[in-house]
């Protein structure tokens, strides 16, 4: 039985992973839970799972868990804050940790994890995206396992079993287009928030699901990809997909291209991280060719897109840039969410943070370095904001 802790437990992924879990008793078990702001789901995990250890984020939702497990023996250990929550990524004997936070938040707890030897199912793309300098040189020091469990990173690792070394010539990432694919160009600028959450084949939470809209997810997984599979940008390339039933495709020296299909359900690739190499049976509904139909394709419009070639020049870039391109994205999307910024707003403060940004260390970023970078960036799109609304209340 594989021992796990899970971070971002009440989020999607989080949900999700504790349903594999529930499905698969005699195979997984629950060390530690840790979540953001949910207490009362979290004290209801809790309670199902009985985890050793557990963290709130939120330290005044604590109370609230502590008597809603009153009455529960053994007692786990009960934390809070954001030092919690690395307490609970490093504790005990689990022997892989699901970092299912959101944004650049995850990055210290899953630093914590590899330190103490623990595996990681990488389901929040910003870590690596903001700390890849810092967490592949962990991960090789501490000989622990660092695996995708998003749907189109899985894909291509999956792809990539018994491929020889030096066999893999292009990433082909696939991407559905988000709530606004089909929506001209010209009408972007009057979109609201509940639009852009409308996602035509995904269900997740608020701000990847903004991300998807802006296509700013696939840029990250484009960074993502460089990292996780040692590609240069180059070499992976973006595919609009529609149906969202190809998760991504990668590309051999002899022009074969490989595949990885299914549903579009993110407990495949996560169960696939926490069973690796072993594939586990499932009662989940298979693939129907016939019924899923016809699988299209076509090129992702830059002009409409502007996100994807922001997240192209942060990495190619390097150092500290990428950091700055996740955090300005993480606070421009979460001004867009609170109503503050237009949808396209989005690209344009994220490019003006990132053409202000001027790394010190550019070939090797410190976690000092990377942390600062963040800090940075978000205050600096906050600024932007303010300065965006005054010229608009001028006009």
């Amino acid at each position: 039985m594989k021992a796990i802790t899970l971070l971002g437990s009440t989020g999607s992924i989080g949900t999700q992973t504790l349903d594999i879990v529930n499905q698969y008793p005699d195979q997984f078990r629950i060390v530690g839970l840790a979540a953001n702001r949910n207490g009362k789901m979290l004290a209801d995990q809790i309670r199902q799972f009985r985890p050793q250890i557990a963290a709130i984020c939120d330290a005044p939702q604590l109370p609230l868990v502590k008597d809603a497990i009153a009455d529960l023996t053994p007692q786990p250990i009960l934390l809070s804050g954001e030092e919690g929550v690395v307490e609970v990524a490093r504790y005990g004997d689990s022997e892989a940790v699901v970092t299912g936070i959101v944004g650049c938040a995850g990055l210290l707890p899953t630093l914590a994890a590899i330190q103490a030897g623990k595996d990681i199912a990488l389901a929040n793309k910003e870590t690596l995206i903001a700390g890849g300098p810092v967490v592949l040189p962990l991960v090789e020091k501490h000989g622990v396992k660092l695996l995708p469990a998003d749907s189109e990173h899985s894909a291509i690792f999956q792809c990539l079993q018994g491929v020889p070394k030096g066999g893999l010539r292009r990433i082909l990432l696939t991407a559905s287009g988000g709530a606004f694919r089909d929506l001209p160009v010209e009408k972007l600028a009057t979109v609201k928030v509940a639009d852009a959450l409308k996602h035509p084949n995904w269900t997740m939470g608020q701000k990847i699901t903004i991300d998807s809209a802006t296509l700013m997810n696939k840029g990250l997984e484009v960074i993502e990809a460089h990292y996780l599979f040692g590609m240069d940008y180059d070499h992976i390339d973006i595919v609009i997909h529609p149906q969202s039933i190809i998760h991504s495709l990668i590309e051999l020296q002899d022009t074969s291209v490989l595949a990885q299909l299914g549903w579009p359900d993110m407990r495949l690739p996560l169960l696939y991280a926490l069973s690796y190499p072993d594939r586990l049976p499932t009662d989940w509904k298979p693939l129907d060719l016939v019924k899923a139909g016809d699988l299209t394709f076509r090129e992702p419009d830059h002009h409409k897109y502007p996100c994807m070639q922001l997240a192209y020049a942060a990495g190619r870039a390097g150092g500290s840039m990428p950091a700055v391109l996740n955090a300005a994205n993480e606070q421009a999307v979460d001004l867009f969410l609170k109503e503050k910024v237009q949808f396209l707003d989005i690209p344009r403060l994220i490019e003006e943070v990132c053409d202000r940004h001027h790394p010190s260390n550019r070939s090797q970023p410190t976690l000092d370095d990377i942390l600062a970078a963040d800090q940075w960036a978000r205050q600096a799109v906050l600024t932007a904001a303010q300065q965006l609304q005054a010229k608009v209340i001028v006009a």
